[in-house]
């Protein structure tokens, strides 16, 4: 929120909340209703970028680890990770990979 209140134009200044564009003349914070020139957001270019769960890789998040042998190279600690890919009342699938030669496999 900090960073929202410092430059981006779409946020309210006093509460982080997006603002909504009433008029051409100002634009409102829905929350506290503290009001912003228009001048100060029509026609400002704006980009961002829009990314799913599936595309971050195991560099972006910190993965669990458990205590487990890799099959292929006996490294001691796998990182993990678990799915639904059945139905509910079955078990999840644990996708396991070794930090150590990058070998995957699943149980479940």
């Amino acid at each position: 929120m900090e960073k929202s209140r410092e430059s981006d134009i779409l946020f309210c200044n006093l509460c982080g909340t997006m603002l909504v564009l009433k008029s051409t003349k100002y634009a409102e914070c829905p929350l506290c209703e503290t009001t912003r020139n228009g001048k100060e957001i029509i026609d400002k270019n704006l980009a961002y970028t829009v990314t799913t769960e599936s595309e971050k890789t195991q560099e972006d998040a910190e993965l669990p680890k458990i205590k487990k042998a890799c099959e292929k190279c006996q490294h001691p600690e796998l990182v993990y990770t678990t799915r639904q890919t059945r139905s509910a009342d079955e078990g999840q699938t644990t996708y396991y990979t070794c930090p150590n030669c990058g070998h995957r496999f699943t149980e479940g």
